[in-house]
């Protein structure tokens, strides 16, 4: 949507009074970069092969990264989705791009794994970092890359004094560098007063996800590799020969198969339903702030997140004086209605309060791959069938990396060795029931940040 589509205000949609304002239900990288949509009105027995070498489940950054390595192997890759490819979490992400380090406390990680478990596990998180960078230069996939860094916002004392000592566990056990920002600073980093000091980790980046999306599928198809679009995967049976995976109407061969769903895991396979949680997270990106004000609410362009259970992100729109927002999805809402969005116009608002005449363009969601023990996981099953999933959140850099390290497990190579490798992959037999207990406990997890305790 451009300017000429001027969406309900924040304020108004921050009190659920966004009316019939023209707003646009899709991600907001879609407007440059649409998912691509290729299928015909042509049965799946007339457009997919009868075999192939791979044939990779899933066409987001996991199933392309996977899918580059092996068609420039000399593998025959076909790459299926059941939608449009690149519909899911890939190109509905607010392109923030990390470690994944701070998803557990190193002296918690540490007291798991021990120090060179911990360690190594870490610096892997930096190695997607740097690979991501590599990977877009190498390729010269313009997306929009900038280490722009991550202001974390501590949103009480107590937090701030927390992030300070895991910075410093970051630095020691993995070689991160950081700077910690007191709350009589942080106006050089952030025009609010919500936040008690943060911390900064000079390297994090972001990129524009949709655009980024779209390289790798033309690099995919440039080496040969074969993209399917709205090829839903009903069944995959393994003999002694390979698999036989059955879509509607037809079937077909492949000596390997990669299920790279992540959120979206729903409808392949008992193993990988019992093990992932999909967990939605929405977001609404903004009409044009003023130059001004822009430059005091951002004023070193970086992406942005707080300390909460329950977090939201926020940054600036790659070359536009945009904000994309997101957090938790709103429970017990009418999917896609404004009222469902709600919640993050309060919450942007909440950390810059003079923006209530801005207007609201565009409103999306996407499912999020969680693990029961909020690690990511890669390897196969009992059948042979290989995966990469579970990304908690972290997908951007997660996703590029151990698509890469599976592919390359895949040929047998040694790089595809992980510090994920080997971890337990706890599924639970309860899981249907999961999704509906995720209120409950972001409900638990929102008393406790209102609360403190």
């Amino acid at each position: 949507m451009d300017d000429g589509g001027r969406g309900p205000s924040l304020v108004s949609l921050a009190r659920g009074q966004a009316g019939t304002a023209a707003i646009a239900r899709q991600p907001y990288w879609w407007d440059r970069t649409p998912p691509r949509d290729p299928a015909l009105p042509i049965p799946l027995s007339a457009r997919l092969p009868r075999q192939a070498d791979v044939l990779v489940v899933g066409s987001g950054f996991t199933g392309l990264s996977a899918a580059l390595i092996l068609a420039r192997a000399g593998r025959q890759v076909l790459v299926v989705d059941a939608g449009p490819l690149g519909f899911g979490a890939s190109t509905r992400n607010g392109g923030q791009v990390g470690s994944g380090n701070q998803k557990f406390r190193v002296a918690s990680l540490i007291a798991m794994f021990g120090a060179r478990k911990a360690e190594e596990m870490l610096r892997e998180g930096v190695e997607m970092l740097d690979g991501i960078e590599r990977l877009v230069a190498d390729e010269g996939i313009d997306c929009a890359f900038v280490r722009c860094g991550r202001f974390r916002g501590a949103m009480r004392p107590a937090h701030y004094e927390a992030m300070a000592r895991d910075m410093e566990d970051l630095a020691r056990h993995a070689g991160v560098a950081f700077e910690m920002v007191p709350k009589g600073e942080q106006h050089r980093e952030i025009g609010s007063d919500l936040f008690f000091g943060g911390s900064i980790l000079p390297d994090d980046a972001s990129l524009d996800p949709g655009l980024y999306h779209a390289g790798l599928l033309a690099r995919v198809a440039a080496a040969g590799g074969r993209l399917e679009s709205r090829a839903p995967v009903r069944a995959i049976e393994t003999g002694s020969g390979g698999h036989t995976v059955r879509f509607d109407g037809h079937q077909m061969q492949t000596r390997a198969v990669l299920v790279a769903t992540n959120g979206y895991t729903a409808g392949v396979g008992a193993y990988l339903r019992r093990r992932i949680v999909p967990i939605v997270s929405a977001q609404i990106a903004t009409g044009p702030v003023p130059d001004a004000v822009m430059d005091r609410a951002m004023p070193r362009r970086r992406v942005y997140g707080n300390s909460n259970r329950v977090f939201f992100y926020f940054r600036p729109a790659p070359g536009a004086n945009r904000i994309v927002f997101g957090g938790r999805a709103a429970h017990f809402r009418r999917e896609g209605a404004p009222s469902a969005f709600a919640h993050l116009a309060r919450e942007l608002l909440s950390v810059f309060p003079d923006l209530g005449g801005i207007p609201v363009t565009h409103t999306f969601s996407g499912a999020i791959g969680y693990t029961h023990d909020n690690f990511p996981h890669l390897g196969q099953d009992r059948d042979g069938v290989f995966h990469a999933l579970g990304y908690c959140g972290t997908g951007v850099s997660r996703a590029t990396h151990f698509g890469r390290k599976i592919a390359l497990r895949m040929l047998g190579r040694p790089e595809g060795a992980s510090a994920f490798d080997h971890l337990p992959f706890p599924g639970h037999p309860l899981r249907a029931l999961a999704p509906l207990g995720v209120p409950l406990v972001e409900g638990w997890y929102r008393l406790r940040d209102r609360t403190g305790f």
